[in-house]
């Protein structure tokens, strides 16, 4: 098989488990890649700007080698860019707004896979501070990790697992994610992106934010609603999903709390925060970052110090005690 270098550095447990799960054969890889390639020319309305083999091949794999699928997901990627050209103008690391998100921990990724070799993206609610970071923001930092984190051919296979918490995230924060913002949020992540989503999972959600997901439940595929899993705070039901093992302890798991700067810290090399202790990681061989110069890095401002969001945070907790003292626990399960 002449293209099997396309799966170059894949585990054999790997390979086969894309042969079973996802109907990739090395055999055919190259002529079902160049199918998808031959149908680009039915789309003139669209830029394709990436049409090479490895590409290509990550929009197979998040639709199971299905080629039609496959090729509806990769003009559905390039459309969502042209119809939100705003979010994608200075899509890199150092980008101001996206620096701030990260560096607020807008995501989390952990370290270590969980039992399937999935990646688990952490979001704490409760840290989003709205004078800070736009929701457009956050929404562009989770772009781009997932941009970074998909170059890994093992994740394009296994996937990706998200998780929010939104204990003490407050009613007023909330009635800032409008519908139509969290319609750009699914369609950027569910019809837009080449990435198969393992699950998503709310866990300590208040009222309000159940009433808020039965109302973007009808943006949402069949598929996608499987794999939507409201916890509560019954961490019994999440542990059955995602090995405690796996888990930081603010989900009752047995790895130490997680540290907000940690996948700031991994994009942002010796950017973050201006101190420059961190070296630089393998991610900028990836052109991910570009050095921003010294005018531009007086310019932004300063990342606010984690002990004073914390300080923050434990403010607002007494603020809106009283709006979530009657809440009824919900459902493990939808």
């Amino acid at each position: 098989a002449e293209m099997t270098h396309l799966q170059a550095g894949l585990s054999p447990e790997t390979i086969e488990k894309a042969r079973l799960e996802l109907n990739e054969n090395p055999d055919i890889l190259h002529q079902d890649i160049q199918q998808v390639r031959d149908m680009i020319i039915t789309r003139p309305d669209i830029g394709f700007l990436r049409t090479d083999d490895a590409f290509i091949l990550r929009f197979l794999r998040a639709r199971k080698f299905h080629q039609t699928e496959a090729f509806r997901l990769l003009a559905q990627y390039f459309q969502y860019r042209q119809l939100n050209l705003d979010m994608f103008k200075n899509f890199k690391a150092d980008d101001p707004g996206i620096k701030r998100a990260l560096t607020d921990g807008f995501p989390g990724v952990l370290e270590n896979r969980d039992h399937c070799g999935r990646k688990i993206l952490l979001l704490f609610a409760a840290n989003w501070d709205q004078s800070r970071n736009s929701f457009i923001d956050i929404l562009r930092a989770i772009l781009l990790s997932l941009e970074v984190l998909i170059e890994d051919q093992e994740l394009q296979i296994n996937g990706f697992i998200l998780i929010i918490d939104w204990s003490n995230f407050s009613f007023k924060q909330a009635s800032k994610l409008t519908p139509s913002i969290l319609k750009l949020a699914i369609e950027g992540l569910q019809d837009s992106f080449p990435a198969r989503f393992g699950g998503v999972h709310f866990v300590n959600q208040p009222w309000y934010i159940h009433a808020l997901y039965t109302l973007i439940k009808p943006f949402l595929k069949d598929k996608t609603r499987k794999r939507i899993f409201l916890h509560g705070n019954n961490l019994n039901s999440l542990h059955q999903l995602i090995h405690p093992e796996c888990l930081p302890s603010e989900f009752g798991g047995t790895l130490p709390p997680y540290d907000m700067g940690t996948w700031a810290r991994t994009l942002l090399g010796p950017d973050y925060s201006d101190e420059n202790e961190y070296t630089h990681t393998s991610y900028n061989a990836m052109h991910v970052k570009h050095v921003s110069s010294n005018l531009e890095r007086e310019a932004s401002p300063k990342p606010m110090k984690r002990s004073q969001s914390v300080v923050e945070a434990g403010t607002l907790k007494h603020e809106d005690q009283g709006e979530s003292e009657n809440t009824q626990p919900l459902l493990a399960l939808d």
